[in-house]
């Protein structure tokens, strides 16, 4: 079986290499990441991940603005979308236009990647 592919989209260089090295060490997933709104909405496109991790609070973009161009772009609509947040206030607002599931930030390394599985209902 192939290897889930994650985009991880995030503006803070620490928190992209946390999440990164985590899901590939303790997931086994394949992840790439995009420092910026645009640069993930490109990746998402070409790459195709069988799902993105998306942070909330970005310059230029933030990460609700992101969602909203992913979702109205047909080649990438249907990828599964979990929100990371300093503001976990907002669940049901984020489920509401369907957003997959939120994680809380800062979030604990080691089970991350059992979060992100336990939200999509992967095994």
């Amino acid at each position: 079986m192939l290897a889930r592919r994650i985009l991880i989209i995030e503006d803070e260089d620490d928190i992209r290499e946390v999440a990164q090295l985590t899901l590939e060490a303790v997931g086994g997933w394949q992840v790439s990441t995009a420092a910026s709104a645009s640069e993930g909405l490109a990746k998402a496109e070409v790459e195709q991940p069988d799902a993105i991790l998306l942070d909330i609070m970005m310059p230029n973009m933030d990460g609700l603005a992101t969602f909203k161009h992913l979702r109205a772009n047909p080649a990438t609509w249907h990828i599964p979308v979990i929100l990371l947040t300093a503001k976990p206030t907002n669940l049901d607002q984020f489920a509401q236009i369907g957003v997959t599931a939120a994680i809380a930030k800062p979030f604990n390394p080691m089970s991350l990647a059992r979060q992100i599985a336990t939200s999509l209902g992967w095994s």
